[in-house]
């Protein structure tokens, strides 16, 4: 900060220098002149102006360092008081312009809750036909084509339930309610919903749960669960998905592993970035690069650990490892 101070007012300071120079170079070339008095004055002079400099640096610096430290918020007040003219220039200058950002941060956000509500309601109003649909198919006598309207079905149907999940992530910490859920009762729910799916692809489901039950939000553990089926089908033929489930050091952990075309090792760290799909299959169209990254989420909003272990060819194995009985208990009371 004194190298810029010194740096705006180099020309004051050369302008300074000059002229006691030159009083000095007259009193030397004119006899008339006494050379040491002279010399004498300037140097007071010189001293009384690293003086001022030093006033002047300590007296503007505060409102300059205030700006520089400024986190470039919206919020005006951790800049200091301006105290000279153009500083007060400075100072409405940057109080204009953060009352105009203000106005449009408000009148953006208005959009994008407008927006997010609209779409909501569509997603909401689509599934009424949805619904009707679904009850149409079941009364369909001709096998094949109801299997295959089923998957159709259960592909709109899995798609609009991820975009409603991912409005509805924003402020999910406002839609928990933790309760002591039972694994069995919840994953056999998710898998009955993706039955049509599974026998299409002759993919059958088999739970090991040594720990039944853990402490969760149904809506949103139910949400994790289908993501991680969701997955575990698609890139899986004619295999099994296993759903284990034991207590380790006080903690529950599942583990959900398929024996499909796994996760290629330079993939694998970034499964769960917003919008990844892969590296080597980049142009595979069923990826959306939505699902292990809107999982993750809400993991982290339930305090649950999720970590992915794959190996290409040989399967993909998700671990999700649940918070400790009081640790959770604790939490939610805060």
């Amino acid at each position: 900060m004194i190298g810029k101070f010194l740096r705006e007012r180099i020309t004051w300071i050369a302008f300074v220098i000059l002229q006691q120079a030159l009083i000095l170079f007259v009193a030397f070339v004119d006899a008339a002149i006494p050379f040491w008095p002279a010399a004498y004055i300037v140097f007071l002079s010189i001293l009384a102006f690293l003086a001022f400099l030093v006033y002047r640096y300590f007296k503007e610096i505060r409102f300059y360092r205030s700006l520089q430290e400024w986190n470039t918020s919206l919020d005006k007040q951790g800049i200091q008081e301006p105290d000279s003219p153009f500083e007060q220039i400075i100072d409405a200058s940057i109080a204009e312009q953060t009352e105009r950002l203000r106005e449009e941060v408000s009148r953006n956000q208005m959009l994008l809750e407008s927006e997010k509500d609209d779409l909501l309601a569509w997603i909401h109003e689509v599934k009424t036909p949805l619904t009707a649909m679904h009850l149409m198919i079941e009364r369909m006598e001709d096998a094949p084509m109801k299997a295959n309207l089923t998957y159709e079905w259960l592909r709109i149907h899995l798609l609009l339930d991820q975009q409603l999940h991912s409005k509805r992530i924003s402020f999910l910490e406002n839609d928990l309610y933790i309760e002591k859920l039972n694994l069995k009762t919840l994953l056999v729910q998710e898998i009955r919903s993706l039955q049509s799916w599974c026998m299409q692809k002759g993919i059958g489901v088999e739970l090991q749960l040594k720990a039944p039950e853990v402490y969760s939000d149904a809506k949103w553990l139910s949400f994790i669960f289908r993501q991680l089926l969701t997955n575990a089908i698609k890139y899986s033929e004619s295999s099994d998905i296993t759903i284990v489930s034991a207590m380790q050091e006080g903690q529950v952990v599942v583990e959900v592993q398929d024996e499909g075309r796994g996760i290629e090792a330079q993939d694998l760290p970034r499964i769960f970035d917003k919008g990844f799909t892969s590296t080597i299959r980049h142009g595979d169209q069923a990826s959306t690069g939505m699902g292990l990254y809107l999982t993750r989420r809400a993991a982290e909003a339930l305090s649950i650990r999720i970590q992915a272990d794959s190996e290409p060819g040989r399967g993909t194995r998700m671990i999700l490892i649940f918070s400790k009985r009081n640790e959770f208990v604790d939490m939610i009371s805060m």
